[in-house]
């Protein structure tokens, strides 16, 4: 018997603590799917959540985080088109210049009233949860 299972990924929302309002770090996506993103990746083989959420944090902005909670699993089968992949969403938070590298072709820093569209995967959902989280204290369920 053959065993498909679902790919480990990572998101990480970078609160740029040394900003007014204290905006988050979005990427825009070099590869298919186009459009705007929450920095993250696959998770390496023999690799932790926490060190591939450093690593991909590192690779598509340059940014060394702090990283401080993990903020919740998403695993909806169709969160990704190309394949099943279970992410766990982190909170960070950064100072200094980021920039655009790796899988990211273009790098904005944005508050809850201004996010860009389109938005990837199901991070239109989890920045709703997060900004919900961060302004009014309240995590998402998991319902």
């Amino acid at each position: 018997m053959t065993y498909r299972n679902p790919a480990p990924t990572v998101d990480i929302i970078i609160a740029m603590i040394d900003r007014p309002h204290i905006p988050i770090v979005l990427i825009e996506r070099r590869n298919l799917p186009h459009g705007w993103a929450i920095p993250g990746g696959f998770v390496d083989y023999g690799e932790s959540l926490e060190n591939a959420a450093r690593r991909e944090a590192k690779e598509e902005t340059g940014l060394e985080v702090e990283l401080i909670s993990q903020f919740h699993f998403y695993s909806d089968p169709n969160r990704d088109r190309r394949q099943h992949t279970i992410s766990a969403v982190f909170l960070a938070e950064a100072k200094g210049e980021p920039k655009a590298d790796d899988d990211a072709k273009n790098l904005g820093l944005f508050h809850a009233w201004e996010m860009p569209t389109p938005l990837c995967f199901d991070h239109e959902q989890i920045l709703r949860d997060y900004w919900r989280y961060r302004l009014y204290g309240i995590r998402p369920s998991l319902s």
